[in-house]
């Protein structure tokens, strides 16, 4: 879902025909980044077992990155 709607982001500037459509796709991954430390935040305080499945699964966003 977050890759999808980043790609959304990518020709944004040519649909725009702007240098201003650059802005979004820059400023998208660090709300994205954001965005994933509150649900995980919420998620552990929510949702049982949550913490013991994070533990498992050490990537979240990109396998073997982070």
């Amino acid at each position: 879902m977050y890759l999808a709607t980043f790609l959304m982001f990518l020709p944004m500037p040519l649909m725009l025909q702007s240098f201003w459509g650059l802005v979004p796709l820059a400023i998208y991954p660090i709300l994205i980044v954001f965005r994933i430390f509150n649900e995980e935040k919420v998620l552990e305080e929510g949702l049982e077992g949550y913490k013991e499945y994070k533990e498992k699964v050490k990537y979240r966003l990109i396998p073997f990155v982070w």
